[in-house]
């Protein structure tokens, strides 16, 4: 993916991530796309706690779009905010211990099965 490419990082080195997951199905799809995991077990991966809190990528640690009602025009807004709160180690409760690398995924509209439009934000935080 270019995103990482430009960044000079790889989806190995991601603290945590905020994904488009306007439904169940979203965030199983983004981590296949995002490369946490092989296509086709993004399913298992997340069922096995490694997108939870405490687990080896946490994903959608503010609950995501589901927890928020899908703010359409509002929702890159808050991934980011999101991602920079926990950079800054002011995430509270849903802080990833030491994040200094993330990532956000939004999405929109419908190309066949895959989202028309994908914006990806690499962000990093202090060393």
């Amino acid at each position: 993916m270019s995103a990482y490419e430009e960044a000079g990082v790889g989806p190995g080195d991601v603290d945590v991530a905020e994904v488009h997951d306007a439904t169940a199905f979203g965030e199983v799809q983004q981590v296949e796309n995002l490369g946490f995991c092989p296509i086709g077990e993004g399913g298992a991966w997340s069922a096995s706690g490694a997108s939870s809190l405490g687990g080896v990528r946490p994903v959608n640690p503010s609950g995501g779009l589901e927890s928020r009602g899908h703010p359409v025009s509002a929702t890159g807004l808050a991934q980011v905010f999101e991602l920079v709160t926990q950079l800054r180690g002011q995430a509270g409760r849903r802080q990833v211990p030491g994040a200094r690398i993330a990532v956000a995924e939004n999405g929109g509209g419908l190309y066949g099965i895959e989202e028309a439009v994908a914006a990806v934000t690499i962000l990093g935080g202090p060393r």
